[in-house]
């Protein structure tokens, strides 16, 4: 074998010039979709003969079979394949068949989609939430919402499996390749036009007659009108009279008349009204007067009211509030029912909004109006306990039908309020002060200790400063607790207030039982507030001691260190 190392020769470079003419006619790319043409089949591979490659592309069989070409598979015929590599690290050319297929047919689906044409596909298996379809001129697969199939609920569709039909595209997502499809559309359009004259018959103020109640939601009631048209009675325009459901008023079947209120040429849709076929009821509202009483009679009970008439279609609410005076926010069921006529009050005629308000317990006596003229401030009355809370009692006074409220610190002036509140339950009998009435906010404020003497009195002929004699009745690590002589309450002397000295500011000094002295360091009578202090007092003797042996003649010479400042200053001296 001779091998060629001068490639300079004339003979070369006309190779060279004959090589880069031919494959410069065939522009190979990888990414796009070429043809290529069958050249050898075996059990497992297709082998292909594309112009300008340097190799044979080879195809799995398999790949072909499963997208229905096992019929084109015959050499010379030519298939369409997505040239991913010209060489891959082995040198042999990579192509794709399915490929190329899946974006001949998105490009396809593209076009459609841009020019609102529909596509012809067919229904070939269920999924999750609709149905898949395929395809018919490029196999693609795309997505059909279960609520794109008809425009009528369907049990069964297996009418439609397999059939050749027609299908919007109402969606595609470029970036991952996937499309939805609509049935729906496709058959709404044939009817759109049928429902566009059909619509036009119609105008504003029209009546129609004998419509048959076809079904209702939780917003209205779908009548169809001679077999032709469904319209849409809206909940709001069924009565006068308040209905919560369509349910209440209407059966499947029944025929009513109509009104028209409003045709929308755009969607395809009639508006009407059944309560605009009878008089308003509202007109006659100038009959009736604010703060006078009516009779209502109730029609309905709710947990947050009862909706009452005040004639035949004028239908008001009662809020639960408004039943009573004492009774908060109680269930209209637990005090009235259907049918019932009971005395009202207006408060509120709102003509813009067609609302009337009205109130029940304004036309019984207010019972805390009454309490208040009875019971005065600083009135002492007997009550019973009727409930009871963390922190309060709740007493109902003598035969009146209110509730006061008593704070535990309003129980007593010795003890802790909420350990005294447990000294108390259902049933107890007891006699409390009023301490306040508020008739506006619907209040009333008692005490049980005011109704005994105040033992803080006893601090009303004392002054700050003052000393006085304590016997001390406990101890801890926050200070001492005491009792002055002649008094029934109980105070903390802190163990900052001890002593001057913070070495003898051990509340253990004392074991309980014993007395002393203290001064009081602040009093205020109004805040009920006296702090006691140790310290103070030693403060107070010492300033008394200097006072009055301060300025003698050798003072303070027999005390115990009165030379000691002297000796250390010396002794400095004499270092130096």
């Amino acid at each position: 074998m001779e091998i060629y190392k001068d490639l300079t020769n004339p003979k070369s470079e006309e190779f060279k010039k004959l090589l880069n003419s031919q494959l410069s006619k065939i522009k190979i790319e990888e990414g796009k979709i070429i043809e290529g043409k069958i050249n050898k089949i075996t059990e497992k591979f297709v082998f292909l003969f594309v112009e300008g490659l340097k190799s044979e592309p080879v195809i799995d069989i398999n790949e072909l079979k499963g997208m229905g070409l096992i019929d084109k598979i015959k050499i010379g015929e030519k298939i369409s394949v997505l040239l991913e590599k010209i060489e891959d690290k082995n040198g042999e050319v990579l192509v794709s068949a399915s490929k190329a297929q899946k974006i001949k047919g998105w490009d396809k689906l593209v076009e459609a989609y841009e020019k609102n044409e529909p596509i012809m596909g067919k229904i070939t298996s269920k999924c999750k939430g609709g149905c898949i379809v395929e395809h018919i001129d490029t196999g693609s697969l795309m997505f059909l919402p279960g609520s794109q199939i008809s425009d009528k609920p369907l049990k069964d569709i297996s009418h439609l499996m397999n059939e050749p039909q027609k299908f919007a595209l109402i969606k595609l997502d470029k970036i991952r390749g996937n499309a939805c499809v609509s049935r729906k559309e496709i058959i709404s359009s044939f009817k759109k036009e049928d429902k566009a004259k059909i619509i036009e018959k119609y105008n504003v103020g029209d009546i129609i007659k004998g419509a048959e109640v076809k079904g209702y939601s939780s917003f209205g009631c779908f009548f169809n009108v001679n077999g032709e048209l469904d319209v849409l009675v809206h909940l709001q325009e069924i009565s006068y009279s308040r209905v919560n459901h369509p349910d209440e008023v209407f059966n499947i079947g029944e025929k009513h008349d109509l009104k028209v209120i409003s045709v929308d040429k755009e969607k395809l849709q009639v508006g009407c009204s059944v309560k605009q076929l009878s008089p308003d009821p509202f007109e006659h509202i100038e009959n009736y007067e604010l703060n006078k009483i009516y009779k209502v009679k109730v029609v309905k009970l709710m947990d947050f009211g009862a909706f009452c008439e005040l004639e035949a279609g004028l239908t008001t609410l009662l809020h639960s509030s408004e039943l009573s005076w004492t009774k908060k926010n109680i269930s209209p069921k637990k005090m009235l029912k259907v049918g019932d006529e009971i005395d009202c009050v207006i408060t509120e005629i709102n003509k813009d909004k067609r609302r009337v308000a009205i109130s029940h317990r304004l036309t019984l006596e207010n019972p805390f109006e009454t309490f208040e003229k009875k019971y005065p401030i600083n009135s002492v009355v007997e009550g019973e306990v009727v409930n009871k809370n963390e922190y309060s009692l709740f007493v109902k006074i003598e035969d009146l039908d209110v509730d006061a409220f008593l704070h535990c610190n309003d129980l007593t002036y010795l003890n802790n309020g909420e350990e005294e509140l447990k000294n108390y339950k259902k049933g107890d009998k007891i006699k409390v002060k009023v301490l306040e009435v508020k008739t506006d906010e619907q209040k009333i404020r008692v005490g049980l200790r005011q109704t005994k003497p105040d033992p803080f009195d006893w601090f009303k002929d004392k002054s700050k400063n003052q000393i006085i004699t304590v016997k001390v009745i406990s101890t801890d690590n926050k200070g001492l607790y005491v009792r002055p002589e002649g008094c029934e309450m109980d105070f903390q002397i802190k163990k900052s207030a001890i002593a001057i000295n913070s070495a003898d500011s051990r509340p253990s000094r004392w074991t309980g039982g014993e007395k002393l002295d203290c001064a009081i360091a602040e009093l205020d009578l109004n805040k009920r507030k006296v702090v006691l202090s140790i310290k103070l007092l030693e403060e107070i003797e010492k300033k008394e001691a200097l006072e009055k042996y301060g300025a003698a003649e050798g003072s303070g010479k027999n005390l115990p260190f009165s030379s000691l400042s002297e000796d250390l200053k010396k002794k400095e001296e004499e270092k130096e």
